[in-house]
């Protein structure tokens, strides 16, 4: 009986499951993220995930123990070296799974793994948006929020709504068309 056996074999023999591993975290080390069916990214999580931990204490015996997983002096250093600054705050979760749809050939799920602090264009996009705040469907109001509530806005508070609105006294038109009405007392364009 296979109680509480959690792990996914893959289809594979002991030592070519570890060493597909292996080579897999590799490839994820070097390259940040990979490619791979969803099933092998999610044994690929639970292997690489205590490595990434280890690298945070940078000492000899934890480059040997992480040496003996992934047998390659190259990933190795950039684990220790680069990787490891940049995780050094993270308390953990250090990759992120994407599903990516069906394979065509077999049908297969396929996954991206990569290493969440190394996903630059969604580390920006996350800096530019605002701190989220907690809204309830009860609408519960501070007594503060109801100040603020009954203030009139004014047009000169806020640059964005003063810039948005044209200015009703003045025509807006371009330096192409001022240039040809140059006779029209209207024109923005003096002489």
């Amino acid at each position: 009986m296979r109680h509480g056996k959690k792990d996914n074999h893959l289809g594979r023999t002991a030592s070519h499951r570890k060493a597909m591993l292996s080579n897999m975290a590799s490839s994820l080390i070097i390259h940040k993220r990979i490619e791979t069916t969803l099933a092998k990214a999610k044994e690929l999580r639970k292997y690489v995930e205590p490595l990434l931990t280890r690298a945070k204490e940078d000492s000899t015996h934890n480059r040997r123990i992480v040496f003996s997983y992934l047998n390659d002096k190259e990933s190795t250093k950039e684990l220790f070296g680069v990787v490891s600054d940049k995780i050094a705050s993270r308390p953990g979760g250090y990759t992120r799974i994407i599903k990516l749809g069906n394979r065509l050939g077999d049908a297969a799920e396929t996954a991206l793994i990569e290493l969440v602090d190394f996903n630059d264009a969604l580390l920006l996009a996350n800096a530019d948006k605002p701190a989220k705040t907690r809204r309830s469907r009860r609408g519960g109001k501070k007594e503060g929020s109801e100040v603020a509530a009954a203030a009139p806005v004014k047009k000169e508070d806020h640059p964005v709504v003063a810039e948005a609105e044209p200015v009703a006294d003045e025509p807006a038109a371009t330096n192409d068309e001022a240039a040809e009405n140059n006779d029209s007392p209207e024109s923005p364009v003096k002489e």
